[in-house]
């Protein structure tokens, strides 16, 4: 038996200030390395032998941290680029080695015309309906940017493509972002469209998966909804 374990990554600065952040590489706030601290000691006993991160700061942070508590070093392997092979010497790796792969295609939604704007002073432009449908529905997009079903495709696709083939001899850590990781979750899960929106994941807590057989069984999944809100006006109804 393997095991997958998904991780979001900690508090970052942008995240303390309330700020759409999406693809815009912000690191870790002090709460955030303390919530990457916090995780690393969950994860202590459970053996990582390979990891997939985003392109960004704030997942790459948090995973080394988590590794480093393993006294593992997380070598980044650049297999996509002309000159990937320069990055990786895996003949050479040592038991404390582990190769780390980094892709887009698990990164953050990409949230277009919304990067960088407080999310109440978003409301405040755009209307609180249409934030909310921009933030929480599965199809529709913001200015610019992804919707749900976007990350959707993407991150189901890489899933496939390079981490599922590893799970039969690895156990597997994915440091990801909030949406994207709902994504994998939406998969694994077969949660619908409707309620994927509402699913939260707090920052840098470990939800593990048993994989045996070609099968995901949760391992000490926990999973917190919000409940529906419906938006009449500027009027929130439960």
């Amino acid at each position: 038996m393997k095991y997958l374990i998904l991780v979001r990554h900690g508090e970052s600065r942008w995240n303390k200030s309330n700020r759409f952040t999406g693809w815009v590489d912000v690191s870790l706030s002090e709460k955030g390395i303390r919530e990457a601290m916090a995780c690393a000691n969950e994860l202590k006993n459970l053996e990582i032998n390979m990891a997939f991160t985003s392109h960004l700061e704030r997942t790459q942070q948090t995973l080394l941290i988590v590794l480093a508590k393993q006294y593992l070093t997380g070598i980044f392997c650049h297999v996509h680029e002309k000159d990937g092979n320069k990055y990786h010497v895996p003949e050479k790796f040592t038991s404390e080695d582990i190769p780390v792969y980094s892709s887009k295609a698990l990164n953050e939604r990409y949230y277009g015309a919304l990067q960088g704007m407080n999310k109440q002073a978003a409301r405040k432009k755009y209307g609180h309906e249409k934030v909310f449908l921009w933030r929480r529905s599965y199809c529709i997009r913001p200015p610019g940017g992804e919707s749900l079903k976007d990350v959707y495709q993407r991150t189901v696709r890489y899933f496939h493509r390079h981490i599922v083939s590893e799970m039969s001899r690895n156990n597997i850590l994915i440091s990801g972002h909030g949406n994207a990781l709902r994504m994998l979750i939406k998969y694994i899960e077969h949660i619908s469209d409707e309620k994927i929106g509402h699913l939260e994941l707090p920052y840098g807590r470990p939800i593990v998966y048993s994989y045996e057989r070609k099968k995901f069984k949760p391992a000490n999944v926990k999973f917190t909804f919000n409940r529906p809100i419906v938006w009449d006006g500027n009027k929130k109804k439960k």
